[in-house]
C-alpha cells in the first residue's frame, strides 16, 4: 500500500479550452462571459490554489488566453481530436510528475478536486485517477477531471495514433482509480447559451 502523499507542488493543472464549441454555435466556450468574468477565468480561479502551475490548452484566440499569464498550448495533433489531444500536448509540456486536467466549461468543480484525486491515485497505486458521481454500483464517470502521471505520454500517443479518441476508453486501459464525489452539480458542464444562463443563476456558482 502506498503511503507517500502527492503534494500540490507535484501537480500541474491543465485547462482544456481547445474544443470547437459546436453546441455553443462554434464560438470559443472558454471566453464566454459569466458573472462579469469568463468561463476560463472562473476555471482558472478555482484551479490555481490546487496546483503548482497552470497550462492552458487552446486552439483559437491564443493571444487572449495568453493574457491570463500562463503558457498556452495548441494541440500537436491537428484536426480537433478532442480532449485527449489537449491532454497529450499537456503531458509533453508538463514539468511536474502529475498533470491534473479540467475542462473550461465546468467552472463549479470541487475545490478539493486535486487533493481527492491524488488520494485515490496513491491509495490504489494507480497511474490515473478520475472523478465519478452517482451510486457506487452505477457510477457516472467524469474522465476529463483526472489526475495522471506524466509518464503516460507514450501510452496516450499510441492510443491516439491507433485512432482512439474516447477519454474514458484510454483511461480505463491504464491502472486507474475512481474518486467518488457526492455533489453532482459540481460537474455541470455548459454546452449552450441557455445552459450558460442557467449556470449563472445557480446558487454557489459565482466566484
Amino acid at each position: 500500500m502506498a503511503t507517500a502523499s502527492i503534494g500540490k507542488q507535484q501537480i500541474t493543472g491543465l485547462i482544456l479550452a481547445g474544443g470547437q464549441g459546436t453546441r455553443m454555435g462554434h464560438i470559443d466556450k472558454g471566453l464566454q462571459a459569466i458573472d462579469g468574468s469568463t468561463l476560463a477565468a472562473l476555471t482558472l480561479q478555482r484551479l490555481k490554489p490546487q496546483v503548482a502551475s497552470v497550462l492552458i490548452s487552446a486552439n483559437r484566440n491564443l493571444d487572449t488566453y495568453a493574457q491570463f499569464g500562463y503558457p498556452v498550448l495548441q494541440d500537436e495533433i491537428l484536426g480537433y481530436a478532442g480532449p485527449l489531444a489537449g491532454m497529450y500536448t499537456g503531458l509533453g509540456q508538463c514539468k511536474t510528475p502529475y498533470l491534473l486536467t479540467v475542462p473550461c466549461d465546468t467552472p463549479g468543480f470541487p475545490q478539493d478536486l486535486a487533493q481527492r484525486l491524488a488520494f485515490a491515485l496513491k491509495l490504489a497505486e494507480a497511474d490515473v485517477a478520475l472523478a465519478v458521481t452517482g451510486e457506487p454500483g452505477n457510477p457516472e464517470l467524469h474522465p476529463v477531471f483526472c489526475l495522471m502521471k506524466t509518464d503516460l505520454l507514450p501510452s496516450l500517443g499510441a492510443y491516439l495514433r491507433s485512432g482512439g479518441h474516447k477519454v474514458a476508453g484510454w483511461m480505463l486501459q491504464q491502472p486507474h482509480a475512481l474518486a467518488h464525489f457526492t455533489d453532482q452539480t459540481a460537474f455541470i458542464n455548459i454546452n449552450t447559451p441557455e445552459e450558460l444562463k442557467t449556470f449563472a443563476s445557480l446558487p454557489g456558482t459565482s466566484p
